[in-house]
């Protein structure tokens, strides 16, 4: 019995070795050419052009599986990888879009808000991108000993958030 396509791209994804993705991405390619449509196919082949360092290629892919209908769990972890390669290639406004948009789909995702605080730093909104992650930690981090100063966590970012006047970032 032939393989089914998530299986074939599961047992790429996991034989993958982050520090050489060539192979990950000769893999891929053909399913690919198979498949030119298919949105996770689309995106695990943005994810390993991105990995090897090939962020400009990535975004294309990134861009492509959403359109063609990325869902569930792994449309949130593309916004991620896609906001994060904006980031990086200096692209800070549409990184910023893209969180806003993902936090909207998403508003729980700790990992988004956490690299979506990167991207805020990186804006230089950097008492807001720390109050999103005081925030993260006390809506997230369940430690008996922090428990008791969620409160003045909670106080602190919007203190800290208040300080980045005129910042676009949403608030949480």
């Amino acid at each position: 019995m032939p393989d089914t396509l998530e299986a074939q791209l599961d047992r790429i994804f996991a034989a993958r070795d982050r520090d050489d993705m060539r192979p990950t991405i000769d893999a891929l390619l053909p399913l690919h050419r198979e498949h030119p449509e298919d949105p996770r196919v689309l995106y695990e082949l943005g994810g390993a052009y991105d990995t090897a360092g090939e962020e400009a290629t990535a975004l294309g892919f990134y861009e492509r599986s959403m359109q063609e209908g990325l869902a569930g769990d792994i449309r949130r972890r593309c916004y991620l990888q896609y906001g994060s390669t904006l980031r990086n290639l200096g692209r800070i406004e549409e990184s910023l879009d893209v969180f806003a948009r993902a936090r909207g789909e998403f508003p729980d995702s700790v990992a988004l808000g956490a690299f979506e605080a990167l991207t805020l730093h990186a804006a230089g909104q950097v008492d807001t991108a720390l109050a999103r992650l005081l925030d993260l930690l006390a809506d997230h981090v369940d430690a008996p000993e922090l428990d008791r100063y969620k409160p003045a966590l909670r106080g602190n970012a919007e203190h800290l958030a208040s300080l980045d006047v005129g910042s676009r970032a949403t608030p949480r």
